[in-house]
């Protein structure tokens, strides 16, 4: 190493003054109470608070306390989920270096990696982290993981820099082999991952759709309620009644109107989803993210690691007589010609070239016990450095099994593009053995080995052996040629006259499970779309395998993007199935592009690199175990297998919970209306008021609360993941569900208003016939819960045993309903009275009717559409 003095320390003090800190520095984020504070921002929140106002001034103080404290829950609720995604800056710094060894004054300090500065010269080796960016002075072999910015498997191997070709490293990677001398260029925010800091920091998190579906549910609310309010109001002042107490009685329909449960039913039925995916090795940090999945409509899947497996593997071997594939299988045979196991100790020319990938090699092979007791090989060091030392012990060579010892190395760099030792072997027998770039090493063979012995290598073979070269390159694979030659002494380490061994074919290979969920996917009328910072090559190979890719289909460079204007990009989108060799804005830029086509987007991904994008996106996807700590704390759902399966199910339980969404939001309304309806035409009629204050309050507890909660764990529907997504504008209310609450709410309403006025005209007292038109409608109501649970099947088609918790639910509040009726302390509080058998008889009639009738028209209606189907 070259002697340097590097900074003094009064420069370093002066240029630390200057450039601050080497951290990255965090957006001014608000603070817990602005957090908590915004909660209350939400429409259907501020009706519920307008409504808590309002029974208050009506001295109705127990119904005021009972909406405040719901609107409260879910305000604590929604501070914690928001207050856990704003830490994602925070993690950054985690990943930057805690020490650097750097030279000031002319000597070596270990200093913090804050106290770095540009200009510093500092001193790394392999294990080390890069603590600022820079560029490379010396290198002694060095090679770097820039995997988390580049999304690239491969180590990228530095050299030191010229004027004409500087070459750089990178804050956070890591150096995986050999040491370097590096002058700093860059520190905290002017880093490459201050850069995407900047990106995370400036990316407004957006609503999600099921947010926008409630804010929109919540101005009809709103405006349904000013109306009913005006509407009752102005009825009766024109009937000559006294206007305050009219407008009371408006604010008070308006309050029974609003369904204070829904915020709570919501959060409550998405919080039970997360439990369940949990179990399916889904983690979600952000509510609302559970229903976005569920109208995916694009997911963005990063290669490396998510849906490759993120380690180098030899896919084949090529001697000069046969192609040798390999087997990853935990017991049996590894290598194979066809469907023929081959014996390494049998093959000379496969034994040889696992001899020199075993020897020739700077990774180091040991092992571990499994936790099925078994031992299993494990190699560090570069990647495919390690991939050829594992695939050369599943054939039993290993430098100590064979008794190698390397006398002399000449190390791999990128300009000879190979890597030479001399060796003696177990009988003392000396030997050159090489690997490398099969074009460089062909030039310095003159003989190639068969089973027959050597041969001499012509033009011709050498042809031949480029275009298998070619032949897998064209498959993705990453090709080594291997060679080995009687040495002339324990130094001789001259590259030439070699015997030519055989190829090995490297590459990153898929997940297996990744084929059965992309295939998932396409069912679903999901499209998947791969971006990588990989070769094109290498990314088309894998997308075409999986069957991202297919025939038609693009696949775009980033530097062919950069050449693109937004325009084209977005003329091109629906062609293009594979991005390659992209950077943090590219993928930025792509899925803004997605969502401005009205893609609801899923994005996936690992490493740093990927979180700017994964915050972009309406749903951000990290890998639990590969994923770095600030791509999960961007993303909104962690899967914490790493399995591509995992998104898929996430998917599915997104849409199996938008449904019963729907299915809530269905029945509540349904009551509601009903509600409205009874006192409004009972008022219309001239009848007396139907229902008192402290029986609307029961009812609301008995039929807002738990049947509701028990209906967001209606198990999905058998069809639910072969429709395709709903569209990202589609109104909560589509599909008929608008008129069928509004029919369904009017009938309620009218059963219970013909009830309230035939018990009156049988001579019943009045506190009699409210008992009766309060029994009516929480019945109706509890009857309707079962209706909810499909829109598209009867009652009578759903089996009960599928939702045992709402049998339960609707138990226990028919027993409470039952209690307010039949118990005499409870009937003081709730102002009823006992009812007759025969007044019973007629309620249960009553409430029979409707859902009966539409029960068996809908069931001949599916009927009819399965043998239209058929």
């Amino acid at each position: 190493m070259e002697r340097y003095e590097g900074l003094s320390s009064r420069e370093a003090a002066e240029l630390l003054a200057e450039h601050g800190e080497n951290a990255i520095k965090e957006k001014r984020r608000s603070g817990a109470l602005a957090m908590f504070a915004g909660q209350f921002r939400d429409a259907l929140m501020m009706i519920l608070l307008a409504a808590t106002a309002a029974s208050a001034a009506m001295g109705e103080i127990s119904e005021a306390l009972t909406i405040i404290a719901i609107v409260f829950l879910n305000a604590v609720l929604g501070f914690l989920q928001e207050y856990r995604t704003e830490r994602t800056l925070e993690k950054l710094g985690e990943l930057s270096a805690p020490t650097a060894e750097v030279i000031r004054d002319g000597a070596r300090r270990q200093i913090p990696a804050r106290e770095l500065v540009p200009g510093d010269i500092a001193l790394v080796e392999a294990g080390d982290r890069i603590p600022a960016d820079g560029l490379v002075l010396e290198s002694a072999v060095m090679c770097c993981d820039e995997s988390m910015l580049t999304g690239e498997s491969d180590g990228v191997e530095k050299v030191p820099s010229t004027p004409e070709r500087p070459c750089k490293v990178y804050m956070g990677s890591l150096v995986t082999k050999g040491r370097g001398v590096i002058q700093v260029t860059g520190t905290g925010g002017s880093t490459e991952m201050g850069r995407i800091a900047g990106m995370l920091g400036s990316i407004e998190v957006g609503q999600t759709p099921l947010q926008k579906r409630l804010a929109q549910l919540s101005k009809v609310i709103g405006l349904g309620c000013l109306v009913v309010c005006a509407v009752v109001a102005a009825t009766g002042i024109l009937r000559g009644e006294p206007p305050f107490e009219m407008l009371l009685t408006g604010v008070s329909l308006s309050v029974a109107a609003v369904p204070e449960g829904l915020p709570a039913i919501v959060t409550i039925a998405l919080a039970m989803s997360v439990g369940r995916m949990v179990k399916r090795n889904a983690l979600v940090r952000r509510l609302h993210a559970v229903e976005t999945l569920g109208c995916a409509t694009v997911i963005c899947s990063d290669k490396t690691g998510t849906l490759t497996e993120n380690r180098m593997t030899v896919q084949e071997l090529r001697t000069p007589e046969q192609i040798i594939r390999l087997r990853y299988q935990r017991k049996g045979d590894s290598f194979f010609c066809g469907e023929n196991p081959v014996s390494v100790r049998d093959h000379t020319g496969l034994r040889m070239m696992l001899t020199v990938a075993a020897v020739c090699s700077s990774a180091v092979l040991t092992t571990k016990k499994g936790v099925d007791g078994g031992i299993r090989n494990q190699a560090s060091g570069e990647p495919t450095e390690a991939a050829l030392l594992l695939a050369a012990a599943r054939g039993g060579v290993t430098r100590e099994k064979l008794g190698w010892e390397v006398l002399r190395e000449q190390p791999f760099d990128s300009a000879r593009k190979r890597m030479t030792v001399c060796a003696k072997g177990p009988d003392g027998t000396l030997r050159v053995l090489t690997k490398g770039a099969p074009d460089v090493l062909l030039e310095r063979c003159t003989r190639y080995l068969t089973q027959k012995g050597e041969q001499t290598l012509t033009k011709e073979k050498k042809d031949k052996i480029l275009a298998q070269v070619a032949e897998m390159g064209e498959s993705a694979l990453r090709v080594l040629a291997f060679a080995w030659r009687p040495a002339a002494g324990p130094t001789d380490v001259q590259e030439r006259d070699f015997i030519f061994l055989g190829l090995a074919g490297l590459m990153d290979p898929p997940r297996q499970e990744a084929f059965e969920a992309v295939r998932k996917c396409r069912r679903a009328h999901i499209r998947p779309i791969m971006i990588t910072g990989d070769h094109g090559v290498t990314a088309r190979a894998i997308a075409q395998q999986l069957k991202i890719c297919r025939e038609g289909d693009l696949v775009v460079t980033g530097a062919q993007l950069d050449q693109w204007d937004d325009h084209r990009l977005k003329d091109q989108l629906d062609r293009v199935a594979v991005f390659a060799r992209v950077t943090p804005a590219h993928k930025l830029r792509i899925v803004r592009a997605l969502k401005e086509q009205g893609n609801i987007v899923a994005m996936t991904g690992d490493g740093v690199n990927d979180a700017p994008a994964i915050k972009e996106a309406d749903i951000g996807v990290a890998m639990g175990k590969g994923g770095t700590d600030v791509t999960k704390e961007a993303a909104s759902v962690i899967l914490l297998d790493d399995n591509f399966a995992t998104l898929v199910a996430a998917v599915e339980e997104g849409r199996i919970i938008y449904g019963n969404i729907r299915k809530f939001i269905r029945y509540l309304l349904s009551c509601n209306i009903g509600e409205v309806v009874t006192m409004f035409f009972a008022m219309l009629m001239g009848m007396p008021v139907p229902l008192l204050p402290i029986q609307i309050l029961l009812i609301n507890l008995v039929t807002d609360g738990l049947p509701a909660i028990a209906l967001g764990l209606e198990p999905g529907e058998p069809e639910v993941m072969s429709r395709p997504p709903r569209q990202p504008d589609e109104s909560i209310f589509s599909h008929g569900l608008g008129a069928t609450i509004l029919l369904r709410g009017i009938l309620i309403g009218l059963t219970t208003l013909g009830v309230f006025g035939w018990m009156l005209r049988q001579g019943a007292p009045l506190e009699a016939a409210r008992t009766g038109a309060l029994l009516t409608l929480i019945l109706t109501q509890l009857i309707h819960v079962f209706e909810c649970r499909s829109e598209t099947r009867s009652l009578f088609a759903v089996p009960l045993s599928s939702n045992p918790k709402l049998v339960g639910a609707v138990t226990v509040s028919a027993s409470v309903a039952a209690a307010a009726v039949w118990w005499a302390p409870a009937r003081e509080i709730f102002l009823t009275a006992a009812l007759s058998g025969q007044q019973l008889q007629l309620i249960i009639l009553c409430c029979a009717i409707v859902p009966v009738i539409s029960g068996l028209v809908l069931a001949l209606r599916s009927g009819k559409s399965r043998r239209l189907e058929e």
